[in-house]
């Protein structure tokens, strides 16, 4: 007589999901409101690191500038810690209160601040706060994880920065911004920033992380 036996069926590598991390609801609006805040009192910060270590000893412990604030930290610390959807509400109400109500930008606020050429970059909180909470859960804390999630973030802000500057230069030319004065202006707001902001991605990375592991997601 025949035996025959059953092998047992494995599941599929194509099928496999990896564990998505999760924010509830009220998590999601505690980090909200956090990032709101934060985003807020973070435009008026400068950013600033130290000196080189080995030149405390001759010259002190230094703060030297970043040549930008700790805003664009406060923008993917909140995606890497509420999510997309914490994130994304943070900038949209951020947005509507500097248009609408208070004068929490940089220059101050109302709507003839859609004329500034920064203004784009702001803009540009939403999505990129959106994106950067989308990759930040997409698996458990990681390091790498949240470190790419918080670039691609950063990248889409600048993308939608270069959009605005580029549509204001030609479709209202003023007259700092036109189309023969944008490179400079692409210069300023997005070549000359990024170093500084590599710098508080690795920073607010860190925090994220580690604040992760503390509570769990």
């Amino acid at each position: 007589m025949n035996t025959h036996r059953k092998r047992k069926t494995r599941p599929s590598l194509a099928n496999y999901k990896k564990p998505q991390s999760t924010v509830n609801p009220a998590n999601e609006f505690l980090w909200g409101l956090i990032g709101l805040l934060l985003t807020i009192f973070t435009t008026f910060l400068p950013a600033s690191i130290t000196n080189l270590p080995w030149n405390w000893s001759h010259d002190g412990v230094l703060p030297e500038s970043l040549g930008v604030t700790y805003q664009i930290g406060a923008v993917l610390l909140t995606g890497c810690m509420g999510g997309k959807n914490a994130g994304a509400l943070a900038q949209i109400a951020y947005v509507i209160l500097g248009l609408t109500w208070l004068p929490v930008f940089a220059h101050g606020g109302d709507w003839e601040y859609l004329k500034e050429p920064s203004f784009g970059y702001i803009l540009g909180f939403i999505p990129g706060a959106w994106v950067c909470g989308l990759m930040a859960f997409r698996t458990r804390a990681k390091m790498e994880t949240l470190a790419f999630s918080a670039i691609c973030g950063l990248l889409v802000i600048h993308l939608c920065g270069l959009v605005y500057l580029i549509a204001l230069s030609f479709l209202s030319p003023s007259q700092t911004l036109s189309p023969t004065s944008l490179p400079s202006f692409i210069v300023n707001y997005s070549l000359l920033p990024i170093p500084g902001q590599l710098v508080i991605i690795c920073v607010i990375v860190a925090i994220a992380y580690f604040l992760r592991l503390i509570l769990f997601y």
